[in-house]
């Protein structure tokens, strides 16, 4: 099977009431999916950087009672785990997709990535138009960079390096209507030049943690 894209029934999941039931649809609808777009991304990014890139797929395992709002695959360089390194994400919530390269909170070496990624507010205040911003991956909110200010940008910088919960997440939304999610080669192709786009920062970030 190959990636076909994802279909309504994909973002109705998170409609579904009770944590075992939607956990049960993650499973069986979007998880297989993940699957499929993760292998590709893992085996590109591990090109791109040089090294070997290992897939994770969220399990939502610290949940207990409320079912998880959104979902999502990751690809870091460490095989036991990502959360604690920056990392790629494709993953959705019930209205869109989305596609970032991420540094939560858990990361260990927060000060250092963030003091690194404040020397690209330039660079990034430079890329296409379509790119925008988060400041906390539970949050479907996102800042649209062409709509702020790089003094904007650079105070999520800040907060990410500053702040304890602080968190950074930089690439791409696709609307859930949007064409190109119906097409799994299009929407394989279009997460791959967001990921090349995406790597100097990484590539950025990761040089500082391991100076």
């Amino acid at each position: 099977m190959t990636f076909q894209g994802f279909q309504k029934t994909d973002f109705d999941t998170f409609h579904l009431d009770g944590l075992e039931t939607r956990m049960s649809a993650i499973q069986e609808r979007i998880q297989p999916k993940f699957q499929e777009i993760g292998a590709y991304l893992r085996e590109e990014l591990s090109l791109m950087l040089g090294k070997e890139m290992f897939l994770h797929i969220a399990k939502h395992a610290r949940r207990t009672k409320n079912p998880p709002n959104d979902t999502w695959l990751a690809v870091a360089d460490d095989k036991r785990g990502y959360k604690k390194h920056p990392h790629f994400q494709v993953g959705l919530f019930d209205d869109h997709v989305f596609i970032w390269l991420a540094f939560i909170y858990e990361m260990p070496d927060k000060e250092k990535a963030a003091e690194a990624l404040l020397h690209t507010s330039n660079d990034m205040m430079a890329l296409p138009e379509d790119y925008r911003i988060s400041l906390d991956h539970t949050k479907k909110e996102s800042l649209v960079l062409k709509h702020i200010e790089e003094q904007e940008l650079i105070a999520g910088l800040e907060r990410f390096r500053d702040v304890k919960k602080g968190e950074f997440l930089l690439g791409k939304h696709f609307e859930k209507g949007h064409p190109l999610l119906k097409d799994g080669e299009a929407f394989l192709e279009e997460a791959k030049r967001t990921f090349e786009t995406l790597v100097p920062f990484y590539t950025e970030a990761q040089r500082a943690i391991t100076r």
